[in-house]
């Protein structure tokens, strides 16, 4: 059975073109002791994928120029030779950027019994919602009734993060873009402020308005000029929980700090970045499937997607991420 895939095969420079990525095909072995073939039905696209097209090993191994990039996907069973996986099954696994993966039984996991979409376990209930719940609660300890910040409160972990935090009686203020991101966040009751056209001093004082008395907790997925915003709005014992810093992912020079970082003393605040994968907080995924997943299946938490419609059409997918072309979760369906 032949497998097309999406490759690379040079490392870029700034934020890649379109004609930067391949589409290419092999054709796939028999299949050995252990391995599973599956046909994928959806692909997820994540801004951490950037990292690994640099050839620089960070929380996770580069990807190898010129074999099929990897992601999390949604795939069925065709063909097995793992005795836990029969056909029809349907599975989340790492094989995407691709139509039919081949991988072994071992790095696959069969989705919870919960009557929700599949793809649901790419985003609101996947890794982008795990770790929307897991800055909150593990790294930034939130609590009842505190004022919270989020940066890219419009994407796949902002906007879940944005509802758990009202969900826990707090005043939330979300950052996005466009005006049709920031209707949807004031539709789910938060204060959202807008970053476009604004240097850190205009957004600071954005956020003043939106949170006079400032954020006990500031959810951070950009980095910047608001994460410079954010430090001049800090409470006393403030918590910032690094998610991402997507501002800098495609910088070809080294990125300046906030210019204001004393804001971190004066306030007695503590700054912690985290890794979703990393074992010590993955290992929590199934109670936050316990707690969230009710709530998705009765239509409690509102997620939305943006989806791109067949293989061909996942560098597109991508690189709209760098581009505030997506609301929620980006995903590919094949």
């Amino acid at each position: 059975m032949e497998s097309r895939y999406f490759t690379i095969h040079s490392h870029p420079q700034g934020l890649p073109s379109r004609d930067f990525f391949t589409l290419e095909s092999q054709e796939l072995p028999e299949l050995a002791t252990g391995e599973v073939r599956l046909r994928n039905l959806w692909l997820s696209v994540d801004p951490y994928m950037r990292g690994r097209m640099d050839g620089v090993t960070t929380y996770v191994p580069p990807f190898t120029l010129g074999e099929p990039l990897e992601g999390a996907a949604i795939g069925e069973v065709l063909e097995s030779r793992d005795e836990r996986f029969t056909p029809g099954d349907r599975v989340v696994h790492m094989g995407g950027w691709r139509d039919i993966a081949q991988v072994p039984g071992d790095s696959l996991q069969a989705l919870p019994d919960l009557d929700v979409p599949p793809q649901a376990f790419l985003g609101v209930l996947g890794m982008p919602g795990m770790t929307a719940w897991t800055g909150l609660n593990r790294i930034a300890q939130l609590k009842e009734g505190e004022r919270v910040l989020v940066s890219a409160a419009s994407g796949a972990v902002g906007s879940l993060a944005v509802q758990l935090a009202k969900a826990k009686g707090c005043h939330v203020v979300g950052i996005a873009g466009a005006p049709e991101k920031l209707e949807w966040l004031e539709s789910l009751g938060v204060s959202a402020v807008s970053y476009r056209g604004k240097d850190a001093q205009q957004l600071s004082a954005d956020l003043k308005a939106a949170s006079p008395d400032g954020f006990d907790v500031y959810y951070e997925n950009v980095g910047g000029d608001c994460l410079e915003a954010a430090l001049d709005n800090i409470r006393v014992g403030a918590r910032i929980a690094v998610c991402g810093l997507i501002d800098s992912y495609n910088a070809e020079t080294p990125t300046p700090g906030p210019s204001n970082l004393s804001r971190l003393l004066i306030r007695r605040a503590r700054m912690e970045g985290f890794i979703i994968l990393d074992a010590e907080n993955w290992e929590h995924y199934p109670e936050f499937l316990q707690e969230i997943g009710p709530l998705v299946a009765r239509g409690e938490i509102d997620y939305r997607e943006t989806v791109e419609e067949g293989l061909e059409r996942t560098p597109d997918a991508f690189l709209q991420l760098f581009e505030g072309g997506n609301t929620g979760k980006m995903l590919v369906r094949l």
